[in-house]
Formats: structure tokens, C-alpha cells, sequence
């Protein structure tokens, strides 16, 4: 059997990139895999909401196959690749006539779509899914999304991998944290990726404020580029703010050092667009604490494996109480960080995510 692998591979900047690099190297493993095939017995596309996975889309429609959506909502996709004409067709096509309106107002809004909640609520999805051989998400939520739009779709919930780092040297992690001013007795969190309003920048800062005035030994490391320049500039004079410090996008092997150097991760995401976070899973298989959103998306990972932040009008006063503890609780800490590292490498390795993909892909082959 011959598969057909279609994906933004590195040194793409993108988490899928990442994540297709470590999943082609454990299906290679298993057969004949080959990147970007125009003729295969199955084809794998993966699917994310940016401009990277338009080609992609595109064949995925024109020779159907398995998709992975590691976005479950494709808006942005489409408002960054079609005109208004064609954006409010494919609406239609995936809510009806009696939408067309209402999709003319998302058109005429979409400068708000990174945060405004009504592109998060009209995934759009249903194309790919007609058209699909069988669909793989990665949690729960995202599977929901997919049959709300084709309730008989072939849907398959495969838990995203977790590739583990190579050896990092505890003295490149020392350094690191030498070398960005970092304390070294500080009780460090991070916040990592492309950095949009969805992952609750300002918040998170506005919390770090917080908590430094309550205890100064609590300081906040943000690491990537920020997505919207407005966005940057709102959280300019927190960023200037004594414990934290900033990173900008980094190599594979300084952002492992760089996990390593914090003590835990804030991981959060409103709205949610049903992608389970690739970060998340890296931080929690190498045993770092995650506060992540109580949302549906991560209701596969057990009971005490990381610290649910509610949706709402709570979400700053848990969010500080949760650090507060952690801070001042170091065997809690670790002990979340053990379990959330048992469940990944039990759950999310790369063999065995490889074989779970390799059986659908053989069960789909010549349809």
C-alpha cells in the first residue's frame, strides 16, 4: 500500500509542520509514505485554518481522502482565501440559503474574526466532511463539530502525538535562564506559540502583574511572535513589566530548553476552535504543570493531569489562585506534572499513534 502524505512539513513555522514531521517518520516505519504523491492507494491531508493548508484543501476535495483537522474550524481559512462572492457561497453551502445574510455580516465584520465568537460558531466544515473517506480529530469537541455539519461522517478520534526531545543538557537549561536575566530560585511560567487574543495574552500578563505584587519570585516567560500587531501593542507596557521576559519565535532545540526551563505552562484558548494544543502536549509529556481551558477539547486528558481554567468572568481569580499554589506548593506541582506525563507517553506516543493512523489508512485504501 502506497500513501499519499500532504501537510506543511518544517521548516515551516507551524505546529502542524512539527507534529506531520514526527508522524511521517513512525508511518515510514510501517510502509511506503511519500510526501506530496500525486498518485497513492490512500491519501493523508492535513488540514489546519491558515493559508499554509489552502493546496492541501484543495486536493483533499478534489481526490478524497482521510483529513486530519487540527483546526475544527476552517473560517479563517476561507476569509483569508476567498472574495466575498465565494465566502458567502461556501456559507450557504454549509448552512443554507436563509444564512446569506448573515454571512454577507461576517464578510463585512471579519476584521474582529480572531476574537469574535460568531466565526468560531460556523466552523464550516461541512464540504470537507462530504467529501472525506474518514475524518481524524483529536478530541472530543472536534469530533461533535464535524457530525453537527454530516452526522453520518467517518469520524475517528486519534490522541495528537507526543515526540519526546533528544537529551537536553541541564546546563543549556541553566544557561538559558542565565543568559534572559531569569532568577534562578523564580517560579517560572510560560507562555509559548503564535501569541493571538485567542490564547489570552493580555490576561495572562495582566495576571503575572498580579501575582508579582503578591510574590516577586513568580515571573513570566513569553515566547513567540504575536499574530496582530494591535494586540502587541496593547500588551507593550505589560511586557516591559520587571519578571517578564521575552522570547521570540525559536529553533526545535531552544524550545525544548526553554520548556525545561520553566516550571509551568498557562496554555489557554477563547474561543476555542477544536484543535488540541500541540504545546500543551509537549509540555505535559515532559511533566510540566498546564493550565489549560476547562472547554471540551481537553476532555480527554484525565482528572488531575493539568488545572482547568473556567470560561467567564472567573477565569483571572482561578487563573491567580492557581499559580499562587503551584508557586508555593512544589511537590503538588511536580505531582500534576508526573501524572499528565504518565497519561502522554502512555497515550500519545508516536508508535502507537502511527499504528492507529496506518490501520484507518489501510482500511480506506483503493475506496
Amino acid at each position: 500500500m502506497t500513501v499519499g502524505f500532504h501537510s506543511p512539513l518544517p521548516p515551516a513555522r507551524t505546529g502542524v509542520a512539527d507534529y506531520a514531521a514526527s508522524l511521517l517518520r513512525g508511518l515510514q516505519s510501517l510502509g511506503d509514505v511519500r510526501p506530496n504523491a500525486r498518485a497513492a492507494d490512500v491519501h493523508l491531508y492535513h488540514i489546519g485554518n491558515n493559508q499554509l493548508h489552502r493546496a492541501i484543501y484543495e486536493r483533499a476535495i478534489a481526490r478524497p481522502g482521510v483529513v486530519v483537522l487540527h483546526d475544527a474550524v476552517l473560517q479563517h481559512l476561507f476569509l483569508g482565501w476567498f472574495d466575498e462572492t465565494a465566502y458567502v457561497s461556501e456559507f450557504v453551502y454549509n448552512y443554507g440559503e436563509w444564512n446569506r445574510d448573515r454571512a454577507r455580516q461576517l464578510w463585512r465584520d471579519r476584521a474582529a474574526s480572531g476574537t469574535d465568537d460568531r466565526y468560531f460558531r460556523f466552523p464550516m466544515l461541512k464540504r470537507i466532511a462530504d467529501r472525506s473517506l474518514a475524518i481524524i480529530v483529536h478530541n472530543p469537541g472536534a469530533a461533535a463539530l464535524v457530525r453537527n455539519h454530516r452526522p453520518e461522517a467517518n469520524v475517528h478520534i486519534i490522541p495528537h502525538l507526543f515526540d519526546p526531545p533528544q537529551d537536553i543538557d541541564p546546563a543549556s537549561v541553566l544557561e538559558f535562564r542565565r543568559a534572559a536575566g531569569i532568577p534562578f530560585d523564580s517560579y517560572l511560567l510560560g507562555v509559548f506559540g503564535f501569541l493571538r487574543e485567542s490564547k489570552r495574552v493580555f490576561q495572562v500578563l495582566d495576571v503575572s502583574a498580579q501575582l508579582r505584587a503578591a510574590n516577586p519570585k513568580i515571573a513570566l516567560l513569553v515566547a513567540g511572535e504575536f499574530v496582530s500587531s494591535d494586540l502587541e501593542r496593547a500588551c507593550l507596557p505589560l511586557l516591559s513589566d520587571p519578571g517578564v521576559y521575552r522570547v521570540p519565535y525559536m529553533s526545535e532545540q531552544d524550545f525544548w530548553t526553554a520548556a525545561m526551563a520553566i516550571d509551568a505552562c498557562i496554555n489557554l484558548r477563547v474561543p476555542a476552535a477544536g484543535e488540541t494544543s500541540g504545546i500543551a502536549i509537549r509540555m505535559m509529556g515532559i511533566g510540566k504543570p498546564v493550565l489549560l481551558t476547562d472547554a471540551v477539547e481537553n476532555g480527554n486528558f484525565p482528572p488531575g493531569s493539568f488545572l482547568p481554567v473556567p470560561l467567564g468572568v472567573a477565569e483571572r481569580a482561578v487563573l491567580f489562585d492557581y499559580i499562587c499554589i503551584l508557586a508555593t506548593d512544589r511537590v503538588l506541582s511536580g505531582e500534576i506534572g508526573r501524572l499528565a506525563s504518565t497519561h502522554i507517553r502512555l497515550e500519545h506516543s508516536v508508535a502507537e499513534v502511527s499504528e492507529r493512523y496506518w490501520n484507518l489508512l489501510c482500511k480506506n485504501a483503493g475506496s
